[in-house]
Parts: C-alpha cells; structure tokens; sequence
C-alpha cells in the first residue's frame, strides 16, 4: 500500500507520462475510477466482460444439460467424430468457480479438444448457491453431485466405467468419492486424473495467510447470518495473495498512467465469480484446509474413516509450477499415499493459465513421469532436477494416456433425456449470477 511505485511523484514511469501528456492521464484515469466504482456499487462486471459471455462466446461447444438437481446440472457434449473411445470422460469443477474454465473461447477449450479428439465428455455445473443452500456439505456434493453424475453417465453409456477428471476442489472431491466407492467395493471409475488438486493441506499456499482458527471463526459469524460466503469476498482473498499484480499494478496502470487492459476470456472468467454454502465451506476450512483430516485419514463419511491408500485405479495428477493455490509439491505428495500407478505432470504456469495451455500456446513446457505401483519414493526435489524439461501442451501426454488400450465404438447422437425441457449447452446454472 505505502509503495512509491503507488504514487505520482514517486513512481517515475508515472511522472513522466503525467508531464507529457499534460495531466490528461490522471483525467482518464479519473473517469475510470469513476466507472469502475459505479459498476462495483450497482453490482456489475467489469469493463469488458461483456464481450465474454457464456453462450455466446464462451463455452458454446455443442451439447445439451441431460441431468439436473438442486445442486448441479449434467451436460453430454455431442460428438464430433464419427468413432468415440469407448469409456466416457466426467469432468468435476470445483464448486468455487464456473465450470466454463474448462470450455472457454473454442482455441483453448478443453472440452473442445477432448471431444475433437473422440471422447465423450460430460460435465457438472454447480449450482450457485443462495441463503437457501447454507446446509449443503460435503455429503450433499459427494451424494447428489459426483455420485449421481456417475451414475447418470454410466447408464448413458450401457453401464461402462468412467475415466473422472477433477479441478481444484474438484479434484479434492473427486478423491474423496473414489475412496468411498472403493471402500464400497464398486467399480464405477476406470482411471482419476486431479487437475491442480491437493489432497495435502499441509502447507497449502498463501491462502494460509487467511486462514487460522480466529479468521474461522469470524467466518462462521459472517456465513451463519447470509448463509453463504459472498463472491465477492471470496474474490477478494483470492486478489490478495497476488495483491501486486491484481490490485496495486492495476490501480497504478488504470488510475495513474490511464491505460485500460484489454481483457482476455480467461479473465472474463474469473471475473464471474460464485459464492459457497455455509456448511461445505465451514467443513472444507477446518477438516480438510486446517486439520489436514483426508490425508491423515481422519476423514469419513457416514461415519467410515476414508484412505487415500484405497484408490487403486491408474491415475494422472498434473500440477503447475507457479500456483499460489495448490503449490505443485503438496499436489505431488499424493504419492506418498497411493495405492496404484500414478503419472505425474508439471506444467507451466499458474493455477488457472497453467491448466488452461492448449497445444500451440507459446513458451509452454512440462515434466512427466510414471511411478508404478511398485516402485520406491523419490522426493520432489530430486525428482525435478533429474527429470527433462519438455515443450508444449500438456494436453496431447494426457489425451494419450486417457486413450491408451482403449476401444472405439461409432458415435452416436446425445440420448433422449429423461427430464423434458432440459436446455442445450451451457445450460442455466451458469447463468446464475
């Protein structure tokens, strides 16, 4: 906040456009001020973002919501390949975010490329929640999230097993549900891929920085009356670990010099923010976030206590090397616990640019490595001095390994529903603001 950079007379950049242009800088930066402020108060985006909208310019690859509940909608995507791999794809987004990341602008779409490539993918999308929702947790996006997708997908499919992708949360949901369904016994999944996704809080980035019991408390106190955390709260924590680059540079670059950014579609995204129930995000914080219960295996579910050493399906974790959210060694840790083959990838880039880094992005690289089942640990610093650098997408190294020994069917158009009146592709939840 005190920073000279911060000020006219002490950031030189500043000073000298400000004599150069005659102050007009300062003027346009005012008026920006100005309309920034008017939009935050009326409850509006931001400049720019109208020229990204769900729909119409993101997440428009072609499909259509087959399922929905209170708590999520289901969305098959068509196919756009005469020949489909045999096993569908279920994509689980985190609940603090819009699904939409994953299906952005068509050039770097992950679902795009996926269902380019011949597999069928479907796709929850949360519901955003209200006052309403505030006790909705973890057993309601386990039960009537993940387990009812699966099992909407698979009888779409004549009962086939489900490649499970997770995001973030996501992710930390998803190895929650693979350890119930094995402890159970069924064989739903055929393979987990976490995608910057940590089953190890225990050092879980800055957001430690926001998070100790008496920020839980006033929390609790802030979520019990509104029932929910409020997007734009969340979004605040979220500016402040990177408080340089998305608050003071902005301010100086907007208010002072007057320059406008262009906003990108990636940013449109983040700009169209969620909020959370209070009782999932009360649980996340304290059993998972701050007691670290699921990788000490204190975690349960219907009073069982959950294993990560249950999961014994292949699995492919990708973390990327500069987030702030998920730091890549404690997503890597995930191999100290594991009970089957597991291949990691580190990517480039951040939490959301580093996931997002379609084939032809430039100055893109990654690691990878399998770990079989069997094999001895390596620490995460050795690992990456003795492991090659390697440039491009991640994208392809992880196509391959989702289609690896897998069977092509003709595709076919997306099955009647079994709800009428469901919309296409992006469906309504999205929508919520």
């Amino acid at each position: 906040m005190v920073s000279p950079v911060n000020f006219v007379l002490t950031n030189p950049e500043v000073l000298e456009t400000t004599l150069g242009e005659g102050a007009r800088n300062l003027l346009r930066g005012c008026e920006y001020l100005i309309e920034d402020w008017e939009r935050a108060i009326g409850g509006h985006p931001p400049v720019g973002t109208e020229r990204f909208r769900p729909g119409k310019e993101l997440a428009i690859t072609l499909g259509r919501v087959v399922y929905r509940n209170r708590l999520m909608e289901l969305t098959q995507y068509a196919p756009q390949t005469p020949q489909v791999f045999e096993k569908p794809l279920l994509i689980v987004p985190t609940w603090i975010m819009k699904y939409y990341i994953l299906d952005l602008s068509p050039h770097n779409s992950l679902v795009n490329y996926l269902v380019g490539r011949g597999h069928t993918v479907y796709m929850i999308s949360w519901c955003n929640p209200d006052a309403e929702d505030r006790d909705l947790g973890m057993d309601s996006y386990v039960d009537m999230g993940l387990l009812e997708a699966l099992e909407k997908v698979r009888r779409r499919s004549l009962g086939q097993q489900v490649q499970t992708v997770g995001y973030c949360l996501g992710g930390t949901l998803l190895a929650i549900t693979a350890v119930w369904l094995a402890q159970q016994h069924h064989k739903d999944i055929a393979s987990i891929t976490l995608l910057a996704a940590q089953t190890d809080f225990t050092e879980a980035g800055e957001l430690r920085l926001f998070i100790d019991e008496s920020q839980l408390d006033y929390l609790d106190d802030l979520m019990w009356n509104q029932g929910y955390l409020d997007n734009r709260q969340m979004a605040g924590a979220f500016q402040l670990l990177r408080s340089h680059n998305l608050i003071w540079s902005r301010m100086v670059s907007h208010y002072l010099l007057g320059r406008r950014e262009t906003l990108n579609d990636l940013m449109a995204w983040n700009a169209d923010a969620t909020r959370m129930p209070y009782r999932i995000h009360s649980e996340f914080l304290r059993r998972l976030f701050l007691n670290n219960d699921l990788f000490a295996g204190r975690y349960s579910i219907d009073g069982r206590p959950l294993a990560l050493s249950d999961i014994r399906v292949p699995a492919f974790v990708v973390a990327t090397e500069t987030d702030h959210v998920a730091p890549w060694r404690l997503v890597y840790k995930l191999n100290l616990s594991y009970s089957a083959d597991l291949t990691f990838l580190l990517t480039s880039g951040g939490h959301n640019a580093g996931i997002t880094s379609e084939p032809g992005h430039p100055r893109r690289f990654y690691r990878m490595t399998l770990f079989p089942q069997n094999e001895n640990y390596i620490d995460p610093e050795r690992w990456y001095q003795q492991t090659k650098s390697e440039p491009g997408s991640w994208w392809p190294r992880w196509a391959e390994w989702l289609e690896h020994e897998q069977n092509m069917i003709p595709s076919k158009p997306i099955p009647p529903n079994e709800i009428p009146g469901l919309p296409d592709a992006p469906g309504s939840y999205v929508l919520q603001s």
